[in-house]
């Protein structure tokens, strides 16, 4: 009798963790993206979901082929995984490039553009093909959790009827979150995202006026994109006129990046969840020979320095400035770099082509930490209290390090401008000087003093999704405003032709009582 109560109680569990279960699509993003997102993947499949991940034949950094939890589904397309880098290359030479001339600028933008523009169509129209599509609608899947990074990816989720999450860094001038997810942005206090990163919530009028002036112009930017790239294939796809914003704000929730130990304090919708961090965790122990370089640093400690994944070498120049710099200091260094090694190269320097950098960053021994200023390092830094010097190359980063710096956590230098003195003495400085820890040992209180963990949040709002078929009743009703009527527009000319009507007959009574009133009365002839 006592074992048939334990079977029937193991088959009840059972059937609770079944109906708990869920099926879940994904459609990641590419380099860093992947492995931020991967991270709520792996967790989805620990709390017992079935995760597809739906790539790609060209994608460059989502490897089909490994061994994982979750299911890879595998589309072909006209294009290849090295033209999808050449691409992301190409756009980063253009920003790393400071000799070209403005024409020949404009060529490699039109040149990234194109190239851009050729893919995303290849990506859209391998997803759509009508075999692909009916097998996922057969496959009953309850949620898409997408990047942006992956086109179409929104219309594919209208086209499957499905509810879909959104994971996502805050873009330039906050346009997608902004014109996509009407999230409010005010410009007198909400700062643009600039290529030079210094605007922060706190704006002089001067400043003011240039972050108005950024939001028109990126605005104005990214309505011209998407017109000319995005809506035209999506338009094409759907068979009826469509628009990215048009279909990207059908998202049931935003999961955002960031947080408030990083962000300034803005206005922001029920629906916008911010996870920033999601991917930190413990550190875990060190190769053995990594550790005896760490253990031999002393009281010195050491300096852990990346520039990324996707900046595989340097100039010359720039990487012997860096070594010499490097090589003034009394820490040792562990620099994560897969180019051609410097001539100016130290004792106390270690190049590795990999680095564990969270687990480099969570090491008692850690002193500082050399960045680019990308999202997930900068998260990785606060969780562990690392103070850190910004080294920020494009895109994002300037503007990321310009949050670091204005909260005190951290020193940032022009990478292209800069000397091995402007890196030493920076070293130095963030080293010594103990405010900047302090900041940063602030920030990261901030961060781990939430009442849910960034992940166990993502993953809250994903099953939440899941459980209530969608959540529109977090969607603002600004999506069915036409851009007059969101701003009152309309209101605001009703009633200044009303005020206008009042003023008008107010005026044409007073002058006629005025002239009823005190008027002339004419004089009387003779005759009369």
């Amino acid at each position: 009798m006592r074992n048939r109560s334990c079977a029937l109680l193991m088959l009840l569990l059972s059937l609770t963790e079944t109906v708990l279960s869920g099926n879940v699509l994904v459609l990641p993003g590419e380099y860093s993206h992947w492995k931020n997102m991967r991270i709520m993947v792996e967790e989805l499949v620990e709390r017992h979901h079935n995760v597809t991940v739906l790539t790609h034949s060209a994608s460059p950094t989502v490897n089909q082929s490994e061994k994982a939890r979750f299911k890879f589904m595998l589309f072909q397309v006209n294009a290849s995984a090295e033209e999808a880098d050449r691409v992301s290359q190409k756009l980063i030479n253009l920003w790393l490039d400071q000799d070209s001339t403005s024409f020949q600028k404009l060529a490699s933008i039109w040149d990234v553009m194109s190239g851009g523009s050729r893919y995303m169509q290849a990506v859209c129209d391998g997803m759509f093909k009508k075999d692909l599509v009916d097998l996922l609608k057969e496959s009953h899947f309850d949620v898409l959790l997408y990047d942006p990074m992956m086109p179409c990816a929104d219309l594919l989720a209208d086209v499957l009827d499905l509810p879909f999450v959104i994971s996502i860094r805050v873009t330039f001038a906050n346009t997608l979150e902004r014109l996509c997810g009407q999230m409010p942005a005010p410009p007198s206090y909400v700062p643009a995202a600039a290529t030079q990163g210094h605007l922060t919530d706190h704006m002089d009028f001067m400043e003011r006026l240039e972050n108005v002036i950024l939001y028109i112009v990126h605005t104005a930017m990214v309505r011209l994109q998407t017109m000319l790239i995005h809506d035209k294939h999506l338009s094409k796809i759907a068979g009826k006129p469509t628009t990215l914003c048009e279909t990207m704000s059908k998202a049931d929730i935003w999961l955002i990046r960031t947080y408030w130990d990083f962000e300034y304090p803005r206005p922001f919708l029920p629906n916008f969840k911010f996870v920033g961090g999601l991917h930190c965790k413990p550190a875990k122990p060190l190769p053995k020979e990594m550790e005896e370089f760490v253990q031999s640093s002393g009281d010195d400690g050491i300096v852990v320095f990346s520039l990324g994944s996707l900046i595989k070498n340097l100039t010359k120049e720039r990487a012997n400035t860096i070594a010499s710099a490097l090589g003034q200091i009394p820490q040792k260094v562990l620099w994560g770099y897969a180019g051609e090694k410097p001539e100016t190269l130290a004792p106390n320097i270690r190049i590795y082509d990999w680095i564990p950098q969270n687990d480099l960053l969570g090491h008692p021994k850690t002193k500082a930490f050399i960045t680019h200023g990308g999202t997930n390092g900068i998260y990785e830094a606060i969780y562990h209290g690392v103070p850190m010097v910004g080294l920020p190359l494009f895109i994002d980063q300037p503007d990321n390090m310009n949050h670091m710096k204005t909260k005190g956590a951290a020193v940032t230098l022009d990478f292209f401008k800069m000397e091995s003195k402007d890196l030493t003495q920076a070293l130095n400085d963030v080293i010594s000087n103990p405010s900047y820890k302090e900041s940063m040992m602030r920030l990261s209180r901030i961060h781990h003093d939430q009442p849910m963990k960034p992940l166990d949040q993502a993953i809250y709002w994903i099953e939440f999704v899941m459980r209530h078929k969608g959540a529109k009743h977090l969607r603002v009703e600004a999506h069915n405003l036409t851009w007059y009527q969101y701003h009152c527009l309309d209101v605001a000319a009703f009633l200044i032709s009303l005020i206008a009507l009042v003023a008008f007959i107010f005026v044409k009574t007073c002058s006629w009582l005025f002239h009823k009133c005190f008027r002339k009365t004419p004089r009387k002839t003779k005759k009369e």
